[in-house]
């Protein structure tokens, strides 16, 4: 069997600072676990699906040009910032449909986008699916994609199944330190994703 590679792609930096400096790979990445996020805020907010993607568009062009000031602090997250961006997205969009042909909805669909709370829309909803959830599953695939099959699935099994260490180590024919350390690889770099 495939034994962990030490050479698995780690990172000793976040995400933010990798697309703050302009790594085509960070960006991708950013976009696909953030840009279905904002769509959703979108679609949340009560906008069309051609208006929700309009909003993605027009709030990516905004972390192109500023994402390079946004720090991180222990009152501030990412995901606040970038609701903060989106809610701003939307009422620009609102704006800009004044004078034109009317929303679905009319008036009260048109306050509704103009009084977006501070915070980001409840994570759950009806569907039962929550944007969080759709977030996680993006960087799940993310890392997926990182890591060799062995190092994959001495994660899984020993993380999602619950199976014990040991018992994996000997399904794959590893040390159950390799079956740790390919735990703790995975779950660190899905940290470095979802940690901002």
């Amino acid at each position: 069997m495939e034994k962990p590679s030490p050479t698995d792609h780690e990172t000793s930096s976040s995400l933010l600072e990798r697309v703050q400096s302009n790594d085509e790979r960070a960006w991708q990445q950013l976009t696909e676990l953030y840009g279905p996020l904002v769509y959703h805020w979108g679609r949340h907010a009560g906008l069309s699906a051609e208006d929700s993607a309009d909003v993605v568009q027009d709030v990516f062009r905004v972390l192109v040009v500023h994402l390079s000031r946004f720090e991180k602090t222990p009152s501030s997250s990412f995901r606040a910032w970038l609701w903060t961006i989106v809610r701003n997205k939307i009422r620009d969009h609102a704006r800009a449909r004044d004078g034109k042909v009317a929303a679905l909805g009319g008036t009260d669909a048109n306050l509704r986008l103009l009084s977006l709370p501070d915070q980001p829309p409840d994570e759950g909803g009806d569907s039962g699916i929550s944007p969080t959830s759709g977030l996680m599953y993006r960087a799940i695939q993310i890392v997926k994609a990182e890591v060799n099959e062995t190092t994959w699935i001495a994660f899984w099994r020993s993380s999602v199944d619950e199976v014990s260490p040991a018992a994996v180590a000997e399904e794959l024919d590893l040390s159950v330190d390799s079956v740790y350390q390919a735990k703790s690889r995975v779950l660190r770099r899905l940290r470095t994703l979802l940690e901002m």
